[in-house]
């Protein structure tokens, strides 16, 4: 007995789990695919149009179909076999990385064309991100879910910092259409991976059965809304990145303001998320429950002073590492709002409540993406993001004042929804970058 309970506490026990083994494969090609994606298209387009606001549309593109169905995708996760989901939108994302291919092999871009794949895209990753985190659960023992956790941040933030960065020298080495080609083989990598794992079906509530799709999803929604900490640190998120983020005007920056070309934009991509890994591997040793509400709330706030100087910098090596510590304060960010996920969702919900989550995320990344393609417009690529960095100070003092049980949370303490034993698993994160 001894000897059993020594071998679950071991760390490496989840890694010795062959489908936790293929879960993480395929996240990681899926996340590196995605990055170099969404780098090689931002170029593209913004080479062509020398427009932010092409750029803040591309975003957008995305938005509209990821948003407008995830209730149901948070639906159909607590229904439905998440693997056969899964699998479903890996071969979607895989046709588009194609499409894209031989869209930019053409004497010509087609940016109608270009924009109509990210929203296939966009209406693919409605129904993946709901179900991802709720199959990375069922694989994982439950006791193990914190650690498999950090091992899937982990490489999903190693796979952000190589994607831009490979994205970068391939566009620049071999052309765009290359670039697509390796992305799509990523891709492949995914789809086999997730292909391998076993179906796994979905138990629902007795009760469940009798509810219609919409009676389901505004359950979801309504349970969200009724706890202070999970709609506002969802809130605080939404609300910081939709006005202080900087990453869909970094090709302007890249080509107009730094002058430093694709590779330098692939560096610039990667710096965020090679923040966030230093965070996650910290965060994985000394795990912020204790104060969470209180290192949310400075983390979003110092994610918003580095925009600001970001916004001011005319130094490459400075931009440059205020991105990277831009990633610091956005991975502590994530990680807390991970664990008030994982913690604080009742089990046979927890699918529907990652798609109010990912609803959330995807405001905050694609429709602050479009956002800032306006304000750069308007007020010019460097004034809108220094002052979306003031925008996200102003969103955490009021946050400061207004949410007294998140600014005091404690997740050592904080009492926890009961669990049903049947239930959808929680889901361990959705995906935050364009292209799933």
């Amino acid at each position: 007995m001894n000897n059993e309970s020594s071998v679950r506490d071991d760390a490496s026990f989840v890694l010795r789990l062959p489908e936790f083994r293929l879960m993480l494969a395929s996240s990681a090609a899926g996340t590196l695919a995605g990055a170099m994606l969404a780098v090689v298209i931002g170029y593209q387009v913004y080479e062509r149009t020398h427009s932010p606001l092409s750029l803040g549309i591309l975003g957008l593109v995305e938005a509209i179909p990821a948003l407008s169905f995830a209730l149901l995708g948070g639906h159909v996760a607590d229904r439905f076999d998440r693997r056969g989901i899964l699998l479903t939108t890996r071969v979607v994302a895989l046709g588009c990385a194609l499409s894209l291919a031989v869209l930019s092999s053409g004497s010509s871009l087609g940016l109608i064309a270009v924009y109509a794949v990210v929203f296939a895209a966009g209406m693919a990753r409605g129904f993946a991100d709901p179900a991802s985190g709720a199959l990375e659960a069922q694989v994982v023992p439950r006791e193990h879910l914190a650690r498999a956790s950090t091992y899937l941040s982990s490489a999903w933030q190693a796979c952000a910092i190589v994607g831009p960065a490979l994205g970068g020298v391939l566009y620049g080495a071999l052309g765009a259409t290359n670039a697509f080609l390796i992305a799509a083989a990523f891709y492949g990598v995914a789809v086999l991976c997730v292909w391998c794992i076993a179906p796994k079906p979905v138990s629902p509530l007795p009760d469940a059965q009798e509810e219609s799709v919409l009676e389901s999803i505004r359950a979801g929604y309504r349970y969200v809304f009724s706890q202070q900490v999970l709609w506002g640190s969802m809130a605080l998120d939404l609300f910081a990145v939709l006005f202080g983020g900087a990453i869909a005007l970094l090709p302007a920056f890249a080509n107009d303001l730094l002058k430093v070309g694709p590779q330098g934009l692939g560096l610039l991509a990667a710096a965020p998320s090679a923040g966030a890994l230093t965070a996650t591997l910290v965060t994985a040793k000394y795990s912020p429950l204790r104060y969470a509400g209180r290192w949310l709330l400075v983390s979003v706030a110092g994610f918003g002073v580095t925009m600001i100087v970001f916004g001011f910098s005319r130094n490459f090596a400075l931009s440059l590492g205020m991105l990277a510590l831009s990633g610091v304060f956005d991975g502590v960010s994530m990680v807390v709002r991970r664990l008030i996920l994982r913690l604080l969702s009742p089990n046979h919900m927890r699918g529907r409540i990652a798609a109010v989550s990912s609803i959330f995320i995807g405001a905050s990344n694609e429709i602050g993406a479009f956002e800032s393609g306006i304000a750069a417009s308007l007020l010019g690529v460097r004034r809108a993001v220094w002052l979306g960095g003031v925008v996200t100070l102003g969103v955490v003092a009021f946050v400061v004042s207004a949410a007294p049980v998140l600014r005091h949370l404690d997740l050592e303490t904080h009492p926890r929804p009961d669990a049903h034993p049947e239930a959808a698993p929680l889901p361990l994160g959705a995906v935050e970058s364009p292209i799933i």
